[in-house]
Order: structure tokens, then sequence, then C-alpha cells
């Protein structure tokens, strides 16, 4: 009786262990919500919009503060090598778009708060810094890695987004329409 009982505790343990990891992985997949409702244009209010998070120089901020004006929100770290190749061009797009009624806004995730000061100082940041200090708010977004961008419109719906380095064609393509609408 003990030779059958030990193999069949042993394929009961294996298949509950093999349930659970499949189950765990289905759990875990990407979070592609945001990115299908951007794909078909629906212009989903964008995550976390109300949300208020601390600032890396001033009293916490939340999008929603900046109602009115276009966004281009960029979630980046001081480890991440592509955050570093582009933010020259997010502070270039900062100082065409600002007399536009538009803004980058910058939320740092998943790092400290001395290196991200430093970053912001080394690559020339003028825009506003925020920091994501749960992990809440980029997980909002469905973001698994950095860089990531989103562009919300004026009335807080976002109408592109990319995940991974930004180009200056993303930028055009996606920004310069929403630049040349009037303000409501």
């Amino acid at each position: 009786m003990r030779r059958i009982a030990l193999p069949l505790i042993a394929i009961l343990a294996a298949t509950g262990f093999v349930a659970l990891i499949i189950f765990g992985v289905s759990q875990t997949g990407d979070d592609t919500t945001l990115d299908q409702a951007v794909a078909k244009a629906s212009k989903p209010i964008a995550p976390g919009w109300t949300d208020k998070l601390p600032s890396l120089a001033g009293p916490s901020q939340s999008l929603a503060d900046y109602k009115g004006k276009v966004i281009v929100l960029n979630l980046w770290a001081s480890w991440c090598p592509p955050c570093r190749e582009e933010a020259p061009l997010l502070e270039r797009t900062q100082v065409k778009i600002a007399k536009q009624g538009a803004t980058v806004i910058g939320v740092t995730w998943n790092d400290s708060v001395p290196d991200a000061k430093e970053f912001a100082r080394k690559t020339g940041m003028t825009y506003p810094q925020l920091r994501d200090v749960t992990g809440n708010f980029a997980k909002a977004y469905g973001t698994k890695g950095l860089p990531e961008t989103f562009i919300i419109n004026r009335q807080g719906r976002v109408v592109a987004l990319n995940r991974g380095g930004i180009t200056a064609e993303f930028l055009a393509k996606n920004l310069d329409p929403l630049l040349t609408q009037v303000k409501k």
C-alpha cells in the first residue's frame, strides 16, 4: 500500500504545482487594456488623473492640475539608458510646446530621490518631475519597463502611447495635431 501511496502523492503534488504555475503565468500577463483602447482610438481617461504624486522639486501634483494643457507624460528612471538617450529630445519638446499650452511631465518610477534629482540635473530637465513612490501610477498605465511615453489631450484623455524610447517622428505625428487644436 505504501508503494502505491507515495507515487500517487508525488503525482498529485506535481499536478498541483503545474496548475499553480499555469495560474500564476495567466495572472501576470501584460496589461494591454490601455494599449487596446488607444489603438481603437477610444481616448480613455488618463489613468491616475487625480492622483497626487510628490514632486522632485516642490509640492505634490496631479495630472489634473494640468487640465486644459496637452501633456507628454514620460515615465523614466535614472538607471535606464534609453531614458538618458531620449532626455534631450524631451527637453527640446518642452521648450517648443510650453508656449502652446502644453507640457512634458516626467514621472520617475522605481528610482531613488537622490539619483532621480541628479539625473534630472545632468540631463537639463526643466519640465515638472513627479515621483511614483508606490508603483501604483505606473501599474495603472500597464508599465513593465522604461521608458514609456503617453500623449494626453487637453481633456485628459490618452491619445497615443509608446512603450520604449521615443523619436521625433512619434512626437510630430501624435503631438503636433493636438497643439493646433483650439483650447476648449
